[in-house]
């Protein structure tokens, strides 16, 4: 990477990388490129910058949607999780409803081999719902039915903490509020003692 050969370093500027990014083709070029890179410092600092771009301008990612589009059917649990988070960014401003035409793709990742994409679609969701209102009853729908995934129960309790995080997110406006409390309710018996204390939160706060 000659343009980026310090993303090998340890430590990076990730904004002023992000900036040079901003202004050059070929900077950003080679952020994507490094994100695919066998050399996992390189990896992760390509996808720090990158994440920083689809938080603060995600403009400057949409034209490259297909190439995340392409990551999230990949073999590789690492490229799923870059972009399950990517996307999630750009869809605050996707406004050719190009996740709509992904939707089923990106959650059947709930019931994916792994539990990293699986935990990381149902954390997203409360970004993607507020991003995509329309989709608000089709995703509650999905992480409510996270029990009906291949994962173990130890798994799933894990998921459904990421879960109850996303739906703290858009309770306020969901139209699913009984069902949303129920499944929250079921979660103070999990196995899982983090699923158990969001869960008493979640209740703490929304519980009338």
């Amino acid at each position: 990477m000659s343009t980026l050969s310090g993303l090998d370093k340890k430590s990076i500027n990730i904004e002023n990388v992000a900036r040079k990014a901003l202004k050059d083709k070929e900077v950003l070029s080679e952020l994507l490129e490094g994100v695919l890179s066998r050399k996992e410092r390189i990896r992760f600092n390509c996808f720090n910058v990158l994440l920083y771009i689809s938080e603060k301008h995600p403009k400057a990612l949409y034209p490259k949607w297909d190439f995340f589009k392409k990551l999230l059917a990949s073999d590789n649990t690492y490229f799923k999780y870059i972009a399950i988070h990517i996307i999630t960014n750009l869809a605050k401003i996707d406004e050719k409803n190009k996740f709509e035409k992904i939707y089923e793709k990106f959650y059947n990742l709930l019931d994916d081999k792994s539990l990293i994409p699986a935990s990381h679609v149902a954390g997203n969701s409360g970004k993607i719902v507020n991003a995509k209102p329309k989709l608000k009853t089709r995703i509650t729908n999905r992480l409510l039915s996270i029990d009906k995934t291949h994962h173990s129960p130890e798994r799933r309790d894990l998921i459904k903490s990421y879960a109850i995080e996303s739906f703290d997110q858009y309770f306020k406006e969901a139209k699913d509020k009984k069902k949303i409390l129920e499944f929250v309710k079921k979660q103070l018996n999990a196995k899982s003692p983090k699923t158990k204390k969001i869960a008493k939160r979640f209740l703490k706060k929304w519980e009338k």
